[in-house]
């Protein structure tokens, strides 16, 4: 009994040891897993954000091919950071639809002037209605709607140049 004694504050520490290198060495699970994947766009009608552009509606969706939908701001630094990977999308002939949440249609044509204008039609959700009914938190979030209107998947945060293989690949799975 005494030899058990001795060596159980080894056990217990070779089992703390063993506790903290499993969580250590095994990757969490950091990604956001949307509710509206696979389910249709909320039923909405935005008015046009700025001159010259359509406003934005669910009727506009699952017809022809699939789409991006950014919900972007123009008070939203990650939101330029995004806009050159959207251009480079937009130049790569994808369709990409906005909506401006919370904004001020001056700003967003200064935003629009400043770091490039890809999107087709950019719809006002001046009160954020919209943004919440998609189960977005925060902007600038992006939908890869696919052509039959369905929600193909949601990417949170800014588009970096490494996302963009990935959602090419999440459009051309969505034909």
């Amino acid at each position: 009994m005494t030899k058990f004694i001795l060596w159980l504050p080894l056990a217990l520490f070779a089992l703390l040891v063993a506790v903290v290198a499993s969580g250590v060495v095994q990757p969490k699970d950091t990604a956001i897993h949307s509710q509206m994947v696979d389910k249709t766009l909320p039923q909405f009608a935005l008015d046009p954000m700025v001159n010259g552009k359509p406003g934005l509606s669910s009727a506009d969706y699952g017809k022809g091919g699939p789409r991006l939908l950014n919900v972007f701001a123009s008070w939203c630094l990650p939101c330029i950071a995004e806009a050159p990977q959207l251009i480079a999308l937009e130049q790569r002939g994808v369709p990409i639809d906005a909506i401006a949440v919370r904004d001020d249609p001056a700003d967003v044509r200064k935003f629009l002037a400043r770091n490039g204008d890809p999107y087709a039609r950019i719809g006002d959700d001046a009160r954020a209605d919209v943004q919440l009914a998609l189960g977005s938190s925060g902007v600038p979030e992006t939908f890869v709607i696919g052509a039959d209107g369905h929600i193909v998947a949601q990417h949170i945060g800014a588009i970096r140049p490494e996302d963009i293989p990935e959602i090419m690949h999440l459009l051309e799975k969505a034909q």
